[in-house]
């Protein structure tokens, strides 16, 4: 897939996070991080906004851990 296909890919999920559920959000972000590393890998820069998306849905998928960890 070229670069250029990438970072479309990136934005199309971009945006199908932006407006997600919670639930939703979480089920989209291993397959956004893929492409993100995929961007990386390509050489291609990868713009901030969506590295802070990335990070934002993987603490996410954290916090989503730790509150349903037993104590």
């Amino acid at each position: 897939m070229q670069s250029v296909e990438l970072l479309r890919l990136a934005e199309r999920l971009e945006q199908r996070i932006v407006g997600a559920s919670t639930a939703a959000r979480q089920s989209m972000q291993p397959e956004f991080n893929r492409v993100l590393s995929r961007m990386r890998a390509s050489g291609e820069p990868v713009p901030s906004r969506l590295l802070r998306l990335d990070r934002a849905l993987g603490e996410e998928a954290i916090e989503a851990y730790f509150d349903n960890f037993p104590v």
